[in-house]
């Protein structure tokens, strides 16, 4: 499959350019006839260089993908042929990096793949978890279900991940000024305010002579205070890629004081919704909860998912393993013992995933509210701090006299 630049002549003699898939140039020239155009000129863009640069610059995003789902299922929906749903989403695509990989997929189903296959063959974009619900709808005729089941999960991912990075804004914001403005402070205000004090050759408080000390280190030697942080973050991402560095880090993430149960309320909405899923699909449960553990992006959730695998594997119920969990809520497990009771586990999935998500929105929504008293009270030390530091010790040098 290939993208091909065109210029044609409609019935009226006008000239129209634009771009067009084909299998190859004559199908293209005749899906040109099809819209009542006769072909000027066609060029194939698959590769060229500009195509390739903007393909650089215009990473495929998760929205981008909910919408192409979506606009999948609809066409799928209405009895048009898988290959003939892709090259009509070629067409109403403006990303140029998944034109060009709806337009591949195309192809490769036309040559006689499967469509998860297709899919499985671009790991990067396409997750696990979204390679095995298509498989399961190909499997169970159910193929535009699964895509409204998958435009549906991420949209919700997408939904949450914006609203968590609208909440982080202000408070990044607000630190990153604080921390320019302390260094600003540091290397031009404090020691032409410190001058005076060292003068006299009185004894200083303690608070004084760290500020006076650290003042002077940032300004001769700022260049070292870089390459140690730089040190820092490269150790630091390198500690991180382990997997003793990812454990500690989610713990870490699990046991924050405000960010701590926002953190549960994702992985347990992510895990709930995405088996719920993938049992909608067709997929077993012991499918459901290896791809459901290789998803869910936190160690801790991981090793407890693979836990409660192996406990169903010996003939226990999947609540088992739950039960005795310090970052799982009781509801959970309970729940769950309900649907796995009733057959309708997958229901019960799904209320379990609206509660959390109503109340991590609810969280969300708060998150500034309750990060601005945080950040008056560490302004407020910062202040205290520069005050006692600076200030008292010259007011009280001026009293003297």
């Amino acid at each position: 499959m290939a993208i091909y630049r065109y210029k044609a002549e409609d019935k009226n003699g006008r000239v129209k350019s634009g771009q067009i898939v084909g299998l190859s140039e004559p199908d293209a020239i005749l899906r040109l006839r099809k819209k009542e155009l006769n072909s000027l000129s066609l060029v194939n863009v698959s590769n060229n260089l500009e195509t390739r640069f903007l393909m650089m610059i215009s990473p495929i995003k998760i929205k981008q993908l909910a919408v192409f789902s979506r606009q999948f299922s609809v066409m799928i929906s209405a009895n048009v042929t898988v290959v003939e749903a892709l090259m009509i989403l070629v067409e109403q695509t403006d990303n140029i990096s998944l034109k060009n990989m709806i337009a591949d997929i195309a192809f490769e189903v036309d040559s006689g793949s499967f469509l998860s296959e297709a899919f499985g063959k671009r790991p990067k974009i396409f997750s696990t978890f979204f390679i095995n619900i298509i498989r399961s709808g190909e499997t169970s005729g159910k193929l535009d279900e699964v895509l409204n089941y998958l435009a549906d999960e991420m949209e919700q991912n997408y939904d949450m991940v914006s609203k968590i990075r609208g909440a982080m804004i202000y408070p990044i914001f607000v630190t990153a000024g604080l921390i320019g403005v302390g260094i600003v402070l540091m290397i031009f205000v404090i020691p032409n305010l410190t001058a005076i004090l060292t003068e006299t050759n009185a004894v200083l408080p303690f608070s004084t002579r760290v500020v006076i000390g650290a003042s002077n280190f940032l300004k001769n030697y700022l260049w070292l205070a870089a390459i140690i942080l730089i040190v820092l973050v490269f150790v630091s991402r390198l500690y991180l890629k382990t997997y003793a560095g990812k454990r500690q880090f989610d713990i870490i993430k699990l046991r924050m004081p405000i960010f701590g149960r926002l953190f549960k309320y994702i992985y347990l909405m992510r895990f709930t919704r995405s088996l719920s899923t993938l049992l909608k699909g067709g997929v077993t449960i012991t499918k459901g909860l290896e791809i459901t553990a290789d998803i869910i992006g936190n160690v801790i959730y991981r090793e407890l998912i693979l836990d409660t695998l192996e406990s169903i594997n010996d003939g226990n119920p999947v609540s088992m393993v739950m039960e005795s969990s310090p970052y799982v809520p009781k509801m959970v497990p309970q729940m769950i013992a309900v649907g796995e009771k009733t057959g309708k586990l997958d229901s019960v999935l799904d209320r379990v995933t609206t509660f959390y998500s109503r109340d991590a929105a609810n969280m969300l929504d708060n998150l500034s509210k309750l990060m601005e008293p945080v950040i008056m009270v560490v302004m407020g030390v910062g202040v205290g701090i520069m005050v006692a530091a600076v200030i008292m010790p010259m007011y009280n040098m001026a009293s003297q006299f």
